[in-house]
């Protein structure tokens, strides 16, 4: 097969990623996707840097079985420890999700502090930090977990009121500091910027937070390779392939909230 007819593998520590998938197939519908969640070893957010490293490399091993032309890493704790590694074991590209985020959040700030949020590891390895530091020193920075959010997804409660309370809970604190960017560091949160927004508006008096969805900025990082190593797919219907690691039918089940259509079949695999 040649290069631009193989697919965009894309890897997550489970469902989370699938809305960097859902960006992907958005903005570039003649690709085709496989998907892979190591859905038996999250959350890597709760993991130390080397298992981390361990699992994702794995886990690129098991998607390079199949004709790919490159690796998208859907997580953003998977970028912070392991994308360095992956690369230099990897003769393909290999895109991870914090720097396109921390690039988006440069161009979007007014000057004013920016907010990164993110799981417990994402936030401990001063991945966002350190990148958002290089593009604007001086900058001040306010970097905080929000370990509530993932639970809540993965249970559908993208708009329901234990949601809500606990959005406004977390929000409270960057609007009294006057932030006026917010990085969704965790490829699950994307799916509460509706609600986001709506608290800002009625409970914050319209409070104006720029959102940084890191699943929009390394698709356009995509876009921009493709473009530059010719490596489009021709004109077709893309073909969507899911694998994860353990309980299929809760993958498919759950992954609807993260994922626009059908996320069927789901096809377990063994790292």
């Amino acid at each position: 097969m040649t290069a631009h007819k193989a697919a965009i593998g894309v890897f997550d520590s489970g469902i989370g990623g699938l809305t960097v998938a859902a960006e992907i197939v958005r903005r570039l519908p003649n690709e085709d996707v496989i998907y892979l969640g190591d859905t038996a070893r999250l959350p890597y957010g709760t993991k130390s840097a080397a298992t981390v490293v361990r699992y994702a490399e794995r886990a690129v091993e098991l998607l390079m079985r199949y004709p790919i032309k490159l690796v998208v890493i859907a997580c953003n704790t998977a970028s912070a420890y392991a994308l360095e590694p992956l690369r230099a074991a990897s003769e393909l590209p290999v895109l991870g999700v914090i720097a396109p985020g921390a690039r988006a959040a440069a161009a979007a700030t007014r000057g004013g502090p920016i907010a990164v949020t993110g799981t417990e590891a994402t936030i401990r390895s001063q991945a966002y930090q350190k990148a958002l530091g290089a593009l604007l020193p001086g900058t001040t920075l306010h970097a905080t977990p929000w370990p509530l959010l993932v639970p809540l997804a993965e249970e559908g409660w993208v708009d329901h009121p234990v949601s809500r309370l606990t959005l406004r809970t977390y929000l409270a604190p960057f609007v009294e500091l006057g932030v006026d960017t917010l990085v969704l560091g965790c490829t699950h949160y994307p799916v509460f910027k509706p609600l986001i927004r709506q608290i800002l508006a009625e409970d914050f008096g319209g409070y104006p937070l720029a959102l940084v969805d890191s699943a929009e900025a390394v698709t356009d990082e995509l876009a921009a390779l493709l473009d530059e190593r010719d490596l489009h797919a021709p004109t077709r219907d893309g073909r969507r392939s899911f694998f994860c690691t353990d309980a299929p039918e809760r993958f498919g089940r759950v992954g609807t909230t993260f994922f626009e259509g059908e996320v069927a079949p789901v096809f377990p695999v063994d790292l």
